[in-house]
């Protein structure tokens, strides 16, 4: 977890990653700022719409109310139907002829108003004028609605259903003789369509979720589409209360008219008021989507433009940890991240400067120091072969005496003729060398010094460091034959190893060895650049080791052991170099 967080924490993830919640959070503020007083709006406007539905509603039955009344109103003030009913007040007879002709003036009227069914005239005395039949309004109406119309001096009274068919509505109104102080005359029954009094555009309730009820003054049922009990929906005190139907809630608007004594209802779902509402709910969520989106490419896009000159600049700092500082290329962003580049180049400049300074005089120091060891080498080899002459000379005749010379003179060539810069050889070159000087030793040691070389063909082309090997068999001469009594074997083995890249050159001797303890002050010597001494030797600089390590550690800084030394106490001493080469 914690490697995928460090994997992910770059600067233009951070700027990206604020940029983005900075837009979240302007978004959120924004959408709760714009959801909460738009919702409120329109919920307020969808209950007034539903409560101006009711208004609209309760008006058009006002409207309706007042067609029959004055339609109603022009039947009783009817000229012919004030005489015919005046005659009747006084029980003059009526003939049928002129009740027909009343008919025909009645069926006119109501032919102008398309709720009414048919009008029914009637006498003081309850008898019936209109239709022609003979009839009561007593069979009619009870008493008490006739009651009713006294009362009412004449204004129309709603009866309600018809109790002799339920497809109409029936209403009535008395009949003042206008010649008689308007004193009673009769009676108008008002039939009226059941449909008239329909809600405009009412479903049924099987087709909607909205429900529609006009209630009369008694809160009877004068047109509803809804089929339940009513007792809910009537005894709520709230103008607009919540009202639950049939696990369902719903928002119902009332409003009663005063002019009828109706009350309209109308019940609408909760869900289809904030119908709209989700709808912006659902609206500010895409928006605030799209606006992420569009956000985040943007961010992408300036994070990309402000980061990349950073991460070019980065990449070059990085090479410049594997190899040579290199400058970065001029790049065109913001003053700060050119004033970055521009400063890093004239750092990488200055600092190249300073490396170029550094590795010449230190190229120089390391030529210094390998011709003083080889300036350290030369005399030591002199002295040492000046020696071994010097031990020939007492019992050597003059033939074999010239044949070390040349031998000699062979050495001293190879030492002192090298050119300058000329510091590297071929391994042949080398083990010629070696062979010459192991002439000129065995003019001291005799025949009790054996050599033996073991070098494959394929690695005599190898170049080396002049007088590497040397130094070592010399030692190995002077510390293995020359501390042993008998015989002494000097042996150099030459080992190429494909696989690790390097040439091992061993130079063993089987003379007296160390123990331990003498091994690690050798050791500890040899790498410090002290004088190794061999405890048995009396005298001498002990350079030869010291000398080989430090000419082996300038030439190749980067191997970790160039030179180890091994040895087993009256078994003999190995030492082995390591020179890197290429193989093909």
């Amino acid at each position: 977890m914690l490697s995928l967080l460090r994997k992910w924490n770059t600067l233009r993830n951070q700027v990206l990653f604020v940029f983005l919640v900075v837009m979240v959070i302007v978004l959120l503020i924004v959408s709760v700022m714009t959801f909460r007083p738009i919702s409120s709006m329109l919920q307020d406007h969808t209950e007034h719409q539903i409560q101006q539905v009711a208004v609209e509603a309760n008006g058009r039955f006002e409207s309706l109310y007042e067609q029959i009344n004055m339609v109603s109103k022009l039947v009783t003030t009817n000229q012919n139907v004030q005489n015919v009913l005046l005659r009747k007040y006084y029980n003059d007879p009526v003939s049928f002829k002129e009740r027909q002709n009343l008919k025909g003036i009645v069926n006119t009227i109501q032919a102008n108003s398309d709720g009414i069914s048919s009008f029914e005239l009637y006498t003081k005395q309850l008898e019936r004028v209109l239709p022609l039949d003979d009839g009561s309004l007593s069979r009619r109406v009870t008493k008490e609605w006739i009651a009713k119309a006294d009362q009412a001096g004449g204004r129309l009274v709603w009866i309600g259903n018809d109790s002799t068919d339920r497809n109409y509505f029936l209403a009535i109104r008395r009949v003042n003789l206008m010649d008689r102080n308007y004193s009673t005359g009769g009676y108008l029954l008002v039939s009226m369509y059941r449909y008239y009094f329909q809600f405009a555009n009412q479903q049924p309730a099987a087709k909607t979720d909205q429900y529609s009820l006009l209630l009369g003054q008694h809160m009877e049922t004068i047109s509803s589409n809804y089929k339940g009990p009513l007792t809910n929906i009537i005894h709520h005190p709230q103008q607009m209360p919540i009202v639950e139907l049939e696990n369902q809630r719903y928002i119902m608007a009332r409003q009663q008219s005063m002019v009828t004594g109706w009350t309209v209802l109308i019940l609408t779902p909760v869900s289809a008021l904030y119908k709209s509402i989700d709808v912006l709910r659902t609206g500010i969520i895409y928006a605030g989507i799209i606006g992420i989106l569009i956000f985040f490419i943007c961010s992408y896009l300036l994070s990309t433009i402000i980061t990349k000159p950073i991460l070019r600049l980065t990449r070059t700092m990085q090479q410049a940890i594997e190899g040579p500082l290199t400058v970065n290329p001029e790049i065109h962003a913001v003053n700060e991240i050119n004033e970055l580049n521009s400063t890093y180049n004239q750092l990488v400049k200055e600092t190249n400067h300073l490396i170029q300074m550094v590795y010449e005089k230190e190229i120089t120091r390391s030529r210094s120091e390998l011709k003083a060891l080889q300036a350290q080498i030369n005399p030591h080899f002199l002295f040492n072969a000046l020696d071994a002459l010097r031990w020939s000379l007492e019992d050597r005749d003059q033939e074999e005496l010239a044949e070390q010379v040349v031998a000699m003179s062979n050495l001293f060539r190879y030492t002192i003729s090298r050119q300058e810069g000329d510091e590297w050889v071929q391994l042949q070159q080398e083990i010629r060398h070696i062979d010459n000087y192991m002439e000129v030793m065995q003019m001291r040691f005799g025949e009790r010094l054996h050599y033996q070389m073991d070098m494959p063909p394929d690695v005599s082309q190898v170049r080396i460091p002049r007088l590497l090997i040397q130094p070592l068999v010399e030692n190995a001469i002077l510390h293995g034959a020359g501390n042993k009594k008998g015989d002494c074997t000097v042996r150099v083995l030459v080992r190429p190893n494909q696989e690790a890249g390097l040439l091992y050159i061993d130079v063993q001797d089987d003379g007296p060895g160390m123990d331990d303890t003498t091994l690690e002050e050798i050791r500890h010597a040899m790498r410090s650049g002290g004088i190794v001494r061999h405890p048995d030797e009396g005298t001498g600089s002990g350079i030869a080791l010291s000398n080989v390590y430090q000419r082996l550690t300038l030439y190749f800084p980067d191997l970790i052991d160039p030179l180890r030394i091994e040895s087993k106490l009256n078994q003999g001493t190995c030492i082995s170099l390591a020179i890197p080469i290429q193989f093909h």
